[in-house]
């Protein structure tokens, strides 16, 4: 397609023409290029074709008895040649601007529901956000509980605080026991525990009618506040060295700290 003909496509013309809206010079020059080049003729068929569809989807039928009597007018006078293309054009005219509003309108809608979409996927993110932040607090709520019901035993007049402190063998070790006999509730806070071999753990005992009762392996993830088991008339606890997994029998020979209840 040469230059002149996409310049001309481009103008507008060949709209205004087949709206009617074309000066007498204008329709000359339309006219001209459709008898002459071929893509002119092609693109004008395309939307005279277009503007007929529309035109039609949007026709209303006239009622029968106005078309009987326009039939009976006929009957009566002569048919005189009319000459439509003016008034055929105009009426294009409008189902144009119908067509353009219609694209406007379908535009827009699409443009909101884009935007209702998206929002509705932003508010579904923030609900889910919020659930997250919801468990988060139960999560801290129930463990501030736990810290609370804990204060409260430490505080109790009858429970009994034991420190416990390691030998020779390990200086840096530092236990707290706690202890209440009225609730029959034991807890133990490691404070600091001196670096093992991968192959040896810390295991603590209570000593109870001459024998060495396993309450469990102590670790450094366990810097923290916990419950040991509670036992009637223990003597004593003691820590010892021990293989990695505990051992049923206390090796008092690997003693590193232990302390008299009584």
């Amino acid at each position: 397609m040469n230059e002149k003909v996409q310049a001309f496509l481009n103008s507008g013309l060949l709209d205004k023409y087949l709206l009617g809206d074309t000066s007498s010079e204008e329709t000359k020059q339309v006219e001209s290029y459709i008898s002459r080049y071929p893509e002119v003729q092609n693109t004008y068929n395309t939307l005279q074709f277009n503007l007929e569809v529309v035109a039609k989807s949007q026709a209303i039928e006239a009622p029968k008895h106005i078309l009987d009597s326009v039939l009976d007018e006929l009957d009566e006078k002569p048919v005189i040649a009319l000459k439509p293309p003016k008034n055929y054009k105009k009426w294009y005219k409008f189902s144009v601007a119908a067509s353009i509003a219609a694209l406007i309108f379908a535009g827009t809608s699409f443009i909101f529901y884009s935007q209702n979409q998206k929002l509705s996927e932003e508010n579904q993110v923030v609900v889910e956000e919020i659930f997250d932040l919801r468990s988060d607090i139960d999560k801290h709520n129930e463990m501030l509980d736990s810290m609370m019901r804990q204060l409260l035993k430490l505080n109790n007049p009858e429970t009994e605080k034991y420190i416990i402190s390691g030998n020779e063998r390990a200086k840096d070790l530092k236990t707290v026991a706690y202890i209440n006999a009225k609730e029959k509730t034991s807890m133990i806070d490691v404070v600091s525990l001196p670096q093992l071999p991968e192959e040896q753990c810390y295991q603590i005992w209570a000593e109870l009618q001459g024998k060495m009762v396993n309450l469990g392996i102590l670790d450094k993830a366990d810097r923290k506040l916990r419950n040991i088991p509670y036992m009637e008339d223990v003597q004593g606890l003691s820590i010892t060295i021990e293989p990695k997994g505990g051992n049923n029998v206390a090796s008092k020979e690997n003693s590193v700290a232990e302390i008299s209840l009584h």
